[in-house]
């Protein structure tokens, strides 16, 4: 088509300022999210006897897990919608539903005040949360891997996921500076209510800055191709028709990921406690010194996967919490340092697949169903696997008495991980633009045609 605007090839330089507001504008939002799970995770403890004094931890448990339920709805409304009506309009109205929700939680009352009114009020706001983060990362993934150069996509990527390490490391030094101020009464009386009270002033952040960025290139030359058709239900009776493979594929990668990512991230302050016989102050130390030394690898394994490839690198990382899972967890339990090590280095060999996700799973689908596909697999996957992680652990350790429990679930997923990793389509360097499957013959063959008749 004679005129239609074309994409800058591979070696082209991406304007450098537009590339910058697309990161902080993808990983503000991911740093929103995963603050709030990591503030929910971190002050479970003071959740329980506030909310649930006469359940335990399974009533908290069980409202983290009650927050993901809504997500796979939440990816069937908003990723469509992204398809159609474009990436940066949903993003914006998914981090005002999510800080909101966040920043309520705050100021709830509490179990003592109005009874079981306060646990409806805390599962309505979680439900809220989970649907409007169905929408958040398949589309901040997805908005960062089209504005990426293509060999460069697995670096560029990686801030996405630096956000997520950045919020939940902000969430768990926020706790543990606020424990250590007003002590251990005063965080279970009113303290655990400051990182949530917080993440609203960070969710308003992010939606000025998402208010300011331009719809990314790749949706702005399909809407020019006139490949944009129909509404959202049209493109999710093709999504499931015609790309029910990738969603598959991405299920069962996304099951691997989330049990390992939410062991390590938003259950070990709970295992440190209850299982490792650490104080609280010191499991929130510990956690952090891992967390930074994930921030460090983060743009490393990102742009190492743009010159090895996407699947050595999930490859490696399986392989490698397989084989090091229950070593580094009996290491875990020989006091701090073993345990700062011990959990450092499962972090690390975890990163490899956390710094390739936006590069990764975003490429799986075509241009005119990538954000559907990207949230609704996601999402899926996610409820089903890692909403439910605090909850499985704790029940596979109370069943069978033995704390190595979350390094054989580990194990298990990394297993499902490598058979996914099998059908996945290597993308590393590969353009993402058209309609069909980025990395295929078809693909190829398309952007040929394009790149000619432009």
């Amino acid at each position: 088509m004679s005129g239609t605007p074309t994409i800058p090839s591979n070696e082209a330089q991406p304007d450098k300022s537009k590339l910058r507001r697309a990161i902080t504008g993808s990983a503000v939002g991911n740093a929103t999210e995963w603050f709030d799970y990591g503030a929910f995770a971190y002050v479970a403890t003071e959740i329980t006897e506030n909310f649930f004094p006469e359940m335990g931890f399974a009533g908290t448990a069980l409202t983290f897990a009650i927050s993901f339920i809504l997500r796979p709805l939440g990816g069937l409304f908003w990723g469509p919608l992204g398809d159609r009506i474009g990436r940066q309009r949903v993003l914006a109205m998914t981090i005002i539903l999510m800080a909101g929700a966040t920043f309520l939680v705050g100021c709830l009352p509490t179990y003592d005040s109005i009874g079981v009114w306060a646990v409806v009020l805390l599962v309505v706001l979680r439900v809220i949360q989970g649907f409007s983060t169905g929408g958040e990362y398949g589309g901040a993934a997805t908005y960062m891997a089209e504005c990426a150069p293509d060999k460069k996509r697995g670096f560029y990527g990686s801030f996405l996921e630096f956000g997520t390490i950045v919020g939940f490391t902000a969430a768990i030094a926020v706790v543990f500076t606020t424990e250590s101020i007003i002590g251990d009464a005063a965080m279970t009386e009113w303290g655990w209510r400051i990182p949530f009270l917080i993440g609203g002033p960070i969710g308003l952040i992010g939606l000025y800055i998402r208010t300011r960025l331009e719809e990314t290139p790749v949706f702005q030359e399909l809407e020019s191709e006139d490949a944009v058709e129909g509404g959202a239900g049209a493109a999710l009776k093709d999504l499931f028709a015609l790309f029910w493979k990738p969603i598959l594929t991405l299920i069962g990668l996304v099951a691997a990921l989330n049990i390992a990512n939410y062991t390590l991230l938003a259950y070990m302050a709970t295992y440190l406690q209850e299982e490792a016989g650490f104080s609280s102050s010191d499991a929130d130390l510990l956690v952090i010194f891992g967390q930074v030394a994930m921030l460090i690898f983060l743009p490393m394994a990102g742009a190492l996967s743009d010159k090895v490839g996407r699947k050595p690198m999930w490859g490696g990382s399986f392989i490698g919490l397989i084989v090091l899972s229950v070593p580094m967890f009996l290491l875990i339990g020989q006091g701090f340092w073993p345990a700062v090590l011990g959990f450092t280095v499962l972090g690390i060999v975890y990163v490899a697949q956390l710094a390739t996700i936006s590069a990764t799973f975003p490429a799986m689908f075509p241009s005119q169903v990538r954000y559907g596909g990207m949230a609704i697999g996601y999402n899926i996957s996610t409820a089903a696997f890692g909403g439910t992680a605090l909850y499985v652990n704790n029940a596979l350790i109370g069943a069978t008495g033995d704390v190595l429990m979350p390094a054989y679930y580990m194990i298990a997923g990394s297993v499902v991980g490598l058979i996914a990793l099998f059908f996945v389509v290597e993308t590393a360097g590969k353009s993402i633009r058209g309609t069909e499957i980025p990395g295929t013959p078809e693909s190829e063959a398309e952007l040929a045609e394009l790149d000619k008749t432009a």
